[in-house]
């Protein structure tokens, strides 16, 4: 019987890579975002494509109501929940903060993953089996300037992620996450910008990761025996070694 994957945030991005990554490997998949138009696209595709099923659920993350009711018509048991949904908004010092992006990121980074986690954690208990793999970030290892209230979010995937296993691994529910660093592919820069590509620019002097990376990273995760849970990757781009040390002398890994 094929497993079932639900992915949160996949109409683009590491979202999109990673129901494409699971999708190749013969996986039914459910697919959320708040875009119902390109999400019925991205399914057609994938289906058209992969040979498998694919149900897309167009609801906001943000909201607990919406949340439940998208759970509600889901006819199948999800054995794989992503609780990719997430971003940044905005890079101000605390002091000049906007308290519109801080309300989007805590929202939609921390309570969407919570919203998802309770509606989809209860079925895997009862079945004693699941895995839950949350998209954390190297801003939830260390924080860098101006990068405040995203990093106190990512940190806090980081502590729920723990605090969810701890909470589920009498249950046989492998809980895991993925922390990258820069990662190109993605709308990451464009949406902490509002559009502004010109700062969203962020990645002509350097290789980060790219979205099939981490795809690749979660697919891993999910593949192991099931008595094997991988806790955490935490991955960058050989250019990277931090949040405030990345090598901007070229795109010295771009193919010839």
């Amino acid at each position: 019987m094929k497993k079932c994957v639900l992915i949160t945030g996949a109409a683009s991005g590491i979202g999109l890579a990673t129901a494409r990554e699971f999708a190749s490997h013969g996986y039914d998949l459910i697919i959320t975002a708040r875009r119902e138009e390109l999400l019925q696209h991205i399914a057609r595709e994938l289906k058209d494509e992969f040979h498998v099923d694919v149900t897309a659920l167009s609801f906001d993350i943000r909201n607990h109501t919406e949340c439940a009711e998208a759970v509600a018509n889901i006819n199948k048991p999800v054995d794989i929940l992503i609780n990719n949904a997430g971003l940044a908004k905005g890079l101000d010092f605390i002091h000049e903060g906007n308290l519109e992006h801080w309300e989007q990121m805590i929202d939609t980074n921390l309570k969407g993953l919570l919203y998802m986690t309770r509606l989809i954690s209860p079925s895997m208990v009862e079945r004693k089996s699941g895995h839950i793999i949350n998209l954390c970030s190297t801003a939830g290892k260390e924080v860098y300037p101006k990068g405040n209230v995203y990093c106190a979010t990512k940190f806090g995937v980081e502590a729920l992620t723990r605090a969810i296993r701890a909470d589920l691994y009498a249950h046989g529910i492998r809980v895991s996450q993925v922390s990258p660093g820069h990662v190109e592919e993605t709308e990451f820069a464009s949406v902490r910008f509002d559009g502004d590509m010109q700062k969203a620019a962020i990645y002509d002097d350097f290789n980060p990761l790219t979205s099939k990376d981490v795809a690749e990273a979660i697919y891993f995760i999910a593949s192991r025996p099931t008595h094997v849970n991988v806790q955490d990757i935490l991955m960058m781009g050989t250019q990277q070694a931090g949040s405030m040390m990345v090598d901007r002398t070229g795109r010295k890994y771009d193919e010839k």
